[in-house]
């Protein structure tokens, strides 16, 4: 990546969930397009619950020295109004103005006590729902809402929202964060319609199951599903996720909007 050509030399993005796994591969990405990065995460210590680092404050610093851009951490819970503001007004403050969000911050682990367990439509309990869907749905739109903004005064600028392909199919396992994942697609598709006498465009990404740190650390992994060559019947690499990105925010995706694609070798392969 750090060979990228710099396509997007001296703009400001704001990736939040950027402590690790995809999150900060997209802001790696964007960083080595010569963006300056706003690294948003939740908790300070979040690098480090599944081995990907140690805090936030180090990795935006290993970011900007790896590739020689201006990076800021942002510390704050997303599904909260007040937080959300004052997210954007730091990164805003000592960046510039935000050109590019890519929102990634999410999961199904958002409630108290880790993963919910089951996350079924029958079982699942009330703080669970509310926790899932907070973190996975109000995050966006409230994100996206501040961004938005913003861009909307300047007349440019470039919105991705990382969904899920569990939105596109149901599963007895991941019930709430499904319909939190489908909810925040069209969301995603409507701010497209909203923003486009703005110049702005707004696309998701919905990955697939994807080897970062907390997926091959959560779960057992068919070692045959761990080749990077050879099939697509594998778990995907996090920069070929992150490649998207580069899409959506680069030169490439000037005229695409209220899209979805999924990075996920093709097991979903019926109209979304």
């Amino acid at each position: 990546m750090a060979n990228s050509p710099r396509l997007l030399e001296g703009q400001v993005a704001l990736v939040t969930g950027a402590g690790r796994g995809l999150g900060r591969a997209f802001a790696e990405r964007l960083a080595a397009l010569g963006c300056n990065i706003g690294v948003h995460g939740m908790r300070e210590a979040g690098p480090a619950e599944f081995g990907e680092g140690t805090t936030l404050t180090e990795t935006a610093r290993q970011i900007a020295d790896e590739f020689g851009v201006k990076t800021i951490r942002v510390l704050g819970d997303l599904s909260v109004n007040e937080q959300v503001e004052r997210a954007v007004q730091s990164v805003t403050e000592e960046l510039g103005p935000i050109e590019i969000l890519v929102h990634s911050a999410g999961g199904d682990i958002a409630a108290a006590g880790g993963k919910p367990n089951p996350n079924d439509a029958v079982n699942i309990k009330e703080c669970d729902i509310r926790s899932v869907i907070d973190r996975n749905l109000i995050s966006t739109i409230l994100t996206c809402q501040h961004v938005a903004r913003g861009m909307m005064q300047r007349k440019h600028g470039r919105i991705i929202t990382i969904s899920s392909i569990a939105a596109f199919v149901g599963k007895e396992n991941s019930a709430i964060y499904a319909t939190a994942k489908a909810a925040a697609v069209e969301y995603t598709r409507c701010l497209a319609v909203q923003l486009r006498p703005y110049n702005i465009t707004a696309n998701s990404l919905a990955p697939g199951d994807t080897r970062t740190g907390r997926y091959l650390g959560t779960r057992k992994v068919d070692e045959n599903r761990l080749a990077t060559e050879g099939t697509l019947d594998r778990i995907a690499l996090v920069d070929e996720v992150a490649r998207v990105v580069e899409f959506f925010a680069g030169p490439l995706g000037q005229f695409v909007t209220g899209e979805v694609i999924r990075v996920d070798g093709g097991c979903q392969c019926w109209p979304s």
